[in-house]
């Protein structure tokens, strides 16, 4: 159960990198549902970090994309109003590229989009969000 969970639910997410433009979805669900973030979503029993990230772009954005290095590990933590804790997510975010398919968007994203660097504020991506795309831009080309 994602919502008050008895531990925390490991979760994977993508920057998806074309240049100085990266891949958002706005999310269709709770929670963030209605905001704009990176792909991603939480790994099942028995498959890899690598295949949950590619599992889930491909279910989010419809594209399939080579799985690079590590950028971050991050918690995700929400509380309710009486001090719950209602989410709570440890999330590793890995850089990615397209190596096909076309963008748009699956059951679990309203909206796709490819963003440039330039735009990202008309988004309202979180902090953390931002600081992950900005770490993932740095990191270049670079094989894990």
């Amino acid at each position: 159960m994602r919502q008050f969970p008895e531990r925390p639910i490991v979760g994977v997410g993508a920057v998806i990198v074309d240049g100085e433009r990266v891949v958002l979805v706005k999310r269709a669900h709770e929670p963030l549902k209605g905001q704009w973030s990176l792909p991603g979503g939480t790994v099942e029993v028995g498959e890899t970090l690598h295949d949950a990230v590619a599992r889930e772009v491909r279910e989010e954005t419809g594209l399939d994309v080579r799985v690079g290095p590590l950028v971050e590990v991050l918690d995700r933590i929400h509380r309710s109003d009486d001090g719950r804790v209602e989410y709570h997510f440890v999330l590793l975010d890995y850089r990615c590229t397209v190596a096909s398919g076309t963008l748009t968007h699956g059951s679990d994203a309203a909206d796709v989009s490819w963003a440039s660097v330039n735009e990202l504020a008309h988004y309202h991506l979180s902090d953390p969000a931002l600081r992950v795309i900005t770490r993932a831009l740095e990191l270049g080309d670079r094989t894990p």
